[in-house]
């Protein structure tokens, strides 16, 4: 059983469509979603949480139909972190505490604020008076506090500096590591998806991309640089998209397709992966 898979999610809004996302998270990996703003990226983790409606495919978390009778009781086992943090502003940590007491079944005080220690947030201050990193790294404290099984992080790094950057992505690994516990997590900071990620689901302007590995990204794809007047030599097959610098061409290929063997071939970074893949060009 996935820890999560969509099949065909569709939201149709005036002026954009996500289309046919279909998504698939084996129980103890990290997926990471990339793409610019606007792209798709929130609109699927709403869709996979059902806060906004779809308007055609399924979505299964934990082996349940998102929009099933029983998905109340999985919330349970989810863990969310949205881009913005929201609390009463007038709450306090110890507030906040005894809520989630009462939300979820497995809440773990003492794990609760053994982040709130790590984090070094107040336990007094208002949820008013927190900085956007501080609310960020307080939503996280929350999202590990009740034996969640799957994480939903929507930019969960975001507003944090890189040292905090870090510290939150050693702990979401160690939440992950030998364990059947899972994440699904968007963030424009690709360095940050590609330290952490398994799996990487690159949406471009509602579409899906790119879903795989990053395994077989870094074993797969290539990029060669070739003069303008070489670059119909290459055969086309090997072509994924290029990007045209003056009177040269960046490339990027599947290497085993590649028939011209004299070509040097670069293992590119995930973030070039990405930005070649948005230019217009010949996909």
């Amino acid at each position: 059983m996935d820890a999560l898979s969509t099949k065909n999610l569709t939201k149709k809004y005036d002026g954009f469509t996500l289309d046919n996302i279909n998504l698939s998270l084996k129980k103890g990996r990290v997926l990471g979603l990339v793409g610019g703003n606007g792209a798709g990226k929130s609109t699927t983790l709403n869709l996979i949480m059902n806060t906004i409606k779809a308007s055609s495919g399924d979505v299964e978390i934990l082996g349940v139909d998102n929009t099933s009778s029983k998905f109340t009781d999985i919330k349970q086992s989810i863990g969310v972190v949205l881009d913005n943090a929201y609390f009463p502003e007038v709450l306090t940590i110890k507030d906040i505490n005894k809520i989630m007491k009462g939300i979820y079944k497995f809440w773990n005080e003492a794990t609760f604020f053994s982040y709130i220690n790590e984090f070094g947030l107040p336990l007094n201050k208002k949820f008013k008076d927190f900085s956007k990193g501080m609310k960020m790294k307080l939503s996280i404290a929350v999202c590990l506090s009740h034996n969640a099984k799957l994480l939903i992080l929507d930019e969960a790094t975001g507003g944090l500096d890189p040292m905090a950057r870090e510290e939150i992505i050693d702990i979401f690994a160690k939440y992950v590591n030998d364990t059947d516990n899972s994440i699904i997590m968007s963030s424009h900071i690709v360095s940050d998806l590609e330290k952490i990620c398994d799996d990487i689901a690159f949406i471009h302007k509602g579409k899906l991309l790119l879903n795989e590995s990053k395994e077989v990204i870094y074993k797969e794809y290539g990029v060669i640089k070739v003069l303008k007047n070489d670059f119909e030599s290459i055969d086309k097959n090997a072509i994924i998209n290029y990007k045209i610098n003056g009177d040269s061409i960046e490339v990027l290929i599947f290497k085993e397709k590649l028939t011209n063997s004299h070509y040097e071939i670069i293992t590119p970074t995930l973030e070039e992966v990405i930005l070649l893949m948005t230019k217009e060009g010949v996909k």
